[in-house]
């Protein structure tokens, strides 16, 4: 049974996107076999397992992030270490092909399996990649991008423009939204709750999580037409949960610290508010809804503000800047959404056009034909 493994992980921006091709290859030939690389503090721990695939573990530290010039120091030392781990478990492993998908794990474990004469590829989801796959890319035989922008930044053999692999549940829903079966009258005398799903990523958001939270402590009676399940995190579950509980009168709230049914979780909402990753973007253009995106004010070459202002330059969404993020700001924004109906239909309409389908599957059959073309 020949053997694929994907490397990566940390956030579910990573994971999801990996679990989706996985299911790709495995429906374009179930002879074939895939499993994960990552590391056993991230979120990949967790959902792998759950979604039925083998996963080995490497230990990573971190480096491109705001942490102590300590854990810095450490994690370079360990970066021997780590890489000898990875070429260890390429031999015990014999992929056939690696693919890497983004993640602590990932840059090693493609460059030892690149040493190794393993065929490896590389997806880079945003239009200024990261270091670690601008040094990889050389070392690749093929970049599946997602911005064409990327290219001038990836010195790779060959080059391949996808979307953004979307979990296939979420990819199946129907994206048309029936908006004259509730009118904003109903809502807004309470006949029809107005439904709004609130998520910060697969880590949470404190920023927003702090502001729903506030937003309820001091607004619920302005709330009480509204329905709202608010996706926290594993940092701020506790606190923001005992918020929602303490109050008999926050029965129209549920906190969440983690969603795997996010599926069930767009089709149940009529209005989603949420970062503006590359993934979540696509989630939310291929579910049809209508979104607040509140961008991540750090992310990378402020990625998460451009992919935001994309859809809001086409009317496809709104935005809100961290910066002017308060609870009656916010409150006020979720109110004007829920009375526009025409609004609403102009949003869902319009976040369509950012959708690409089946990226999961043109990236499987790509990748298949790599490993083909390395027998050869």
């Amino acid at each position: 049974m020949k053997k694929i493994i994907i490397a990566g992980g940390g956030t579910g921006g990573h994971i999801y996107p990996a679990i989706t091709i996985a299911k790709a290859i495995l429906k374009l030939n179930s002879e074939w076999e895939v499993e994960f690389v990552g590391t056993a503090e991230g979120l990949e721990a967790k959902i792998i397992p759950r979604e039925g695939f083998k996963i080995s573990f490497i230990s990573v530290g971190k480096l491109n992030y705001a942490g102590s010039l300590f854990k810095k120091i450490k994690t370079l030392l360990r970066l021997p270490w780590s890489f000898i781990k990875c070429l260890a478990l390429v031999i015990e492993k014999k992929p056939v092909l690696v693919l890497g998908v983004g993640g602590y794990v990932s840059g090693p474990f493609v460059l030892a399996s690149s040493i190794m004469g393993v065929p490896t590829a590389l997806w880079e989801p945003n239009a200024h990649p990261g270091l670690t796959n601008r040094l990889l890319a050389r070392f690749v035989r093929k970049c599946f991008i997602v911005f064409e922008e990327a290219k001038k930044h990836l010195k790779a053999r060959s080059y391949m423009k996808v979307g953004i692999p979307v979990r296939e549940e979420i990819e199946k829903l129907n994206s048309y939204v029936d908006f004259d079966n509730v009118s904003s009258t109903e809502q807004s005398h309470g006949l029809q709750k107005f439904k709004v799903l609130v998520f910060g990523g697969s880590q949470g958001a404190r920023a927003i999580n702090l502001a729903i939270k506030e937003m309820f402590e001091k607004y619920h009676s302005e709330l009480t037409s509204f329905e709202f399940i608010h996706q926290t995190g594993m940092v701020d579950f506790q606190e923001v949960n005992q918020s929602y509980s303490s109050h008999p009168d926050f029965s129209n709230i549920k906190a969440l610290e983690y969603v795997y049914d996010m599926d069930n979780k767009y089709r149940w909402a009529d209005l989603v508010i949420c970062r503006a990753g590359a993934g979540t973007v696509a989630e939310i253009a291929a579910s049809g809804k209508p979104a607040i995106f509140i961008p991540l004010p750090w992310a990378a070459d402020d990625h998460q503000r451009k992919n935001a202002e994309a859809l809001v330059s086409k009317k496809a969404a709104v935005m809100i800047d961290q910066k002017n993020l308060t609870p009656r700001v916010l409150l006020d924004k979720i109110v004007e959404i829920q009375k526009d109906l025409s609004l609403r239909r102009q949003m869902s309409e319009n976040v369509k056009h950012f959708f690409f389908p089946n990226a999961a599957e043109k990236m499987a059959t790509q990748l298949i034909n790599l490993q083909y073309e390395n027998e050869e």
